[in-house]
């Protein structure tokens, strides 16, 4: 029951304060905020240029650049290569999720896979990905086979490490509680262990995409004759520091959108499990 002194306080309160966004969490000022250290990067990008700071050389003009994906993609080239770029790294993070998720769950939900697989799969994470390309190659050629299998290594560990953990820490009152309903295997982990494991598994896919890419630089830097990664290495050696820039910069702006992609997808997800 509301008292008299209460109700001026109630009354002063605009409806829908409470549900009001904190200042940083507005749509808008998170737009605005994401695109204001890039802009203030590429002033400063343009002012050390344009004053000649720093030699073309070294450091190429944003207009350069700009000039440079226009070449590109005029003759079709620059699509070519994010296309094949693109495909390399969804076919092994598909693959490498996948079989990094299967494996998570045998480790996080049986003592027996935590036992066998856990201290091969800890020594093989260890191993540096560029020591890979050689056996690789020697194995797959210089073909998609081989890009495609270090690309999925990228992404396995991301996702095995993230979701085995969280299996491993599925509150056990909740797993008794699912018994105690008759659930056992798959329909214990559907309806128990899963929901509980979402947020770790939307985690795993982010950090397995961002690998990814990183393992596909390294898989084009070596035995490729298209896609970003060689677009770097071939511009290195033809001194194209413009076109090394361009294909930085299309990386970056790939992993964003992918980020982008992978947050709506989580919204989705944790509106229905969590």
């Amino acid at each position: 029951m509301t008292t008299s002194a209460e109700a001026p306080v109630a009354a002063a309160v605009p409806p829908g304060a409470a549900a009001a966004r904190p200042f940083w969490s507005r749509p808008l000022v998170r737009l605005v905020g994401g695109l204001l250290v890039p802009v203030v990067i590429l002033a400063l990008w343009q002012a050390v240029t344009g004053s000649g700071l720093i030699p073309s050389y070294r450091l190429p003009a944003p207009g350069d650049v700009v000039n440079a994906a226009v070449q590109l993609a005029e003759d079709g080239a620059l699509w070519l290569h994010i296309a094949i770029s693109v495909q390399r790294v969804l076919i092994g993070f598909a693959v490498g999720s996948a079989v990094g998720l299967a494996a998570a769950a045998v480790v996080g939900l049986t003592r027996s896979g935590d036992v066998l697989l856990s201290p091969i799969l800890a020594a093989f994470r260890a191993v540096p990905s560029l020591a890979l390309v050689p056996l690789l190659l020697l194995w797959m050629g210089i073909g998609e086979d081989s890009k495609i299998t270090l690309v999925a290594i990228g992404a396995f560990f991301p996702m095995f490490t993230t979701v085995a953990s969280a299996l491993r820490h599925v509150d056990p009152q909740l797993v008794e509680m699912g018994r105690s309903f008759s659930l056992r295997g798959w329909e214990l982990f559907r309806t128990v262990q899963l929901p509980a494991t979402v947020p770790s598994i939307i985690s795993g896919i982010r950090l397995a995409l961002a690998q990814a890419w990183l393992f596909l630089v390294a898989a084009e830097l070596l035995g490729a004759s298209m896609g970003l990664g060689f677009l770097l290495t071939d511009s290195q050696y033809t001194g194209r520091v413009d076109r090394i820039f361009l294909a930085i910069v299309v990386l970056a702006v790939l992993g964003t959108i992918s980020n982008g992609l992978v947050s709506l997808v989580q919204k989705r997800l944790l509106r229905k499990w969590a």
